[in-house]
């Protein structure tokens, strides 16, 4: 299932490359953090790899890549792909639930989705805050992290190069 909704995404983007990365990125720490966590498997497999998957539609129809119309576009996308390959109704819901709160985490408080928002800032913090220092990095982990392993690997990655950084 994993390498098929990958090819999925893939072809969705079409090519673009920068996208393709960042949702591979994702998928890895989901995955890493979930054999920590717990949670669902497929689900969150499923909702790392299709997560951003609305991301062109927003664009065609919004001329922008907001969160918001992310949350829009991504859920129905999501559902078609996965009834292609016979996920479960409940899943599918969950998975859809997760593609249309990625960004706002709006109405779902779940292990599976505070996976796939931990992995998702994981990937975006290096270009989001490339400049912030330790602190400024240490109060943006304390604020939106939503799992110990997700925060653990922030500290890791981050707080940790900024000392050496700034050393």
């Amino acid at each position: 299932m994993r390498d098929k909704l990958i090819n999925e995404m893939k072809e969705v983007f079409a090519g673009d490359k920068k996208r393709i990365r960042h949702t591979l990125a994702v998928l890895d720490y989901a995955e890493q953090i979930q054999a920590v966590e717990g949670g669902d498997a497929l689900v969150v497999t499923a909702a790392a790899i299709l997560h951003d998957i609305g991301i062109h539609e927003a664009e065609r129809k919004y001329g922008s890549s907001a969160g918001k119309y992310q949350e829009i576009e991504g859920p129905s996308i999501a559902e078609e792909i996965l009834k292609r390959y016979n996920v479960a109704d409940d899943a599918t819901r969950h998975i859809c639930r997760i593609v249309g709160s990625h960004h706002s985490a709006k109405d779902i408080d779940t292990t599976e989705f505070r996976i796939v928002w931990d992995a998702d800032w994981l990937v975006n913090i290096p270009t989001d805050f490339a400049n912030a220092d330790k602190e400024k990095l240490q109060k943006i982990i304390d604020k939106v992290f939503k799992t110990r392993r997700g925060r653990q690997i922030a500290v890791e990655s981050f707080i940790k190069k900024a000392e050496t950084k700034n050393q």
